[in-house]
């Protein structure tokens, strides 16, 4: 299958040149933000100077613009992540407080709670959404069972009541049934067929990651057209968007490098490394023809475009085989998706914006995705409320000014996908934990016996975690205890009146008991 774009024609260009301000220079920019799902830090080459995957597309965005090296996700997994980019709010704060949704779960952030996409829009924004929501819906007839769901009828409680106007993609992940395109809030067909998805599994002769669980999948639903389909819409939409005169807000949230992997035949074998390299390679091309899209449409100027990832790699994207020819998905930090360990949500972010960063640079301190809600606020002169983005920085200044060297973060919290938190304060980084809270060694439970209940790392000087100092210095390790107990307690890490965190801990995660 040959992925092309097929968007507009010369004729429809010509027309949008004629009723758009070309280069935008003034008023709010357009926004563009790619998260892509399940690539690890070492997986672009930019940030990876022995990756044996090429990402040039990736590479020029960082390379003209702003790339953070301390990059973190709310969480070492999808859904609490997405939850904490698009409120600005740790995801262990709302009733959540482990693992992931799935495709037939109900909305998880309540309709008062403003996201992301509700502060642009109320900022005059067109807002658009675009891929793999993961934040639960309502199916019609949910309540009597994931059987009795009936497809024809419109879906409630979806992206188009969390501030979208526009809404196409599905509720899971690409691996999780229902397998269902849903367009606003009209699923766009009826399951014809069950999906049984690929039988060879995961450490197995043969595997190569196509696989997914078993379910009803809509008659124009393939898994292998979702990321093409969906980089085909998001052209499709900034070319319609570019004749308005209303800025626009894309979040093209892509399935992919998750499971299934799916390259298409063009991009098999690509990478002379596996499947899961020629589907990064895949991506990052699909990326480049979405940079010449917002070119061509004259508007580049004044975009801002944001790409970067939910979380680190999994080990279904065959970590060994990638290691044993040569590659480091987590470059040179330890563990990988799931963990609280660095591999697990330290992520490559990138921003490009000609109109607001003069001069490309790096960013070396530590950030969270959570802080593009203030970020964005703070581009739009949006005055953010006392009870709205309680876990969210504004990074402007650090982004507009390449000799910026104020620490705008005072410590930032990480949670595994057990629930497990650890929180990181300049160079120290403490686990409340005494492995890795996800699926990598020592795993919850026996892998733990004997180990100190807690582990710290001094990051500068050993970002690999491979020293746990907490006996040497208890005294930051009670420092940082405080810090997190304080920012639980409060409802917010950031200055302001103090806010109520919904639902209780289990015992299991109350450390400070």
């Amino acid at each position: 299958m040959k992925f092309n774009f097929c968007l507009l024609g010369l004729g429809g260009l010509a027309a949008i040149q004629s009723c758009t301000d070309m280069n935008r220079g003034t008023g709010n920019p357009n926004i563009v933000f790619i998260l892509a799902d399940d690539l690890g830090y070492g997986d672009v080459s930019f940030y990876n100077p022995e990756s044996r995957i090429r990402t040039p597309n990736i590479d020029r965005l960082a390379q003209t613009g702003v790339a953070f090296t301390d990059a973190h996700t709310g969480s070492a997994v999808s859904t609490p992540t997405r939850y904490g980019l698009l409120t600005g709010r740790y995801s262990w704060r709302s009733e959540m407080k482990s693992g992931v949704l799935n495709g037939y779960s109900k909305a998880l952030i309540p309709r008062e709670r403003n996201t992301i996409a509700d502060m642009l829009r109320k900022s005059g924004y067109n807002t658009a959404c675009i891929g793999k929501w993961h934040l639960g819906w309502n199916w019609n007839n949910i309540e009597k069972g994931n059987d009795s769901v009936d497809f024809s009828k419109p879906i409630t409680e979806g992206p188009v009541e969390r501030g979208f106007d526009y809404f196409f993609g599905f509720n899971g992940s690409l691996d999780m049934p229902p397998y269902i395109y849903v367009e606003n809030n009209k699923p766009t067909s009826l399951p014809d067929r069950v999906t049984t998805g690929n039988n060879i599994t995961y450490g197995k002769p043969g595997y190569d990651g196509s696989m997914w669980r078993e379910g009803p999948t809509g008659s124009d639903f393939f898994h292998i057209e979702c990321t093409p389909e969906f980089f085909r819409r998001a052209g499709n939409y900034i070319y319609e968007k570019a004749k308005d005169k209303k800025p626009y807000f894309l979040y093209l949230a892509l399935p992919s490098p998750h499971t299934p992997i799916l390259p298409t035949e063009e991009f098999k074998g690509k990478s002379g490394v596996n499947y899961y390299a020629d589907f990064i390679m895949m991506i990052d091309e699909a990326i480049g023809k979405l940079l010449n899209v917002i070119e061509e449409t004259g508007e580049s100027k004044n975009t801002i475009i944001i790409f970067t990832s939910d979380n680190g790699t999994a080990p279904w994207a065959d970590i060994e085989t990638l290691k044993a020819k040569g590659h480091q998905t987590s470059y040179i930090y330890r563990g990988h998706k799931a963990d609280l360990y660095e591999g697990g949500h330290r992520v490559p972010c990138i921003i490009k914006w000609p109109a607001g960063i003069r001069k490309p640079h790096i960013v070396d301190q530590t950030v969270c995705l959570n802080d593009f809600y203030a970020t964005l606020a703070a581009v739009t002169k949006y005055k953010i409320a006392g009870n709205e983005a309680e876990d969210s920085y504004n990074l402007l200044p650090a982004i507009i000014d390449k000799d910026y060297n104020k620490i705008i973060r005072e410590a930032t919290v990480h949670q595994s996908v057990n629930g497990n938190l650890a929180v990181r304060k300049g160079d120290w980084k403490l686990l409340m934990t005494p492995g890795s809270g996800g699926w990598s060694y020592p795993r919850p439970g026996k892998e733990e016996e004997g180990l100190p209940p807690v582990q710290l790392f001094n990051m500068k000087e050993d970002p690999s975690e491979q020293k746990n100092l907490q006996a040497e210095h208890p005294e930051i390790v009670k420092e940082l205890t405080e810090l997190l107990r304080k920012y639980i307690d409060e409802g917010r890490s950031t200055p302001g009146t103090p806010q109520k965190n919904e639902g209780e801990f289990p015992a299991r995660l109350r450390f400070w008991q």
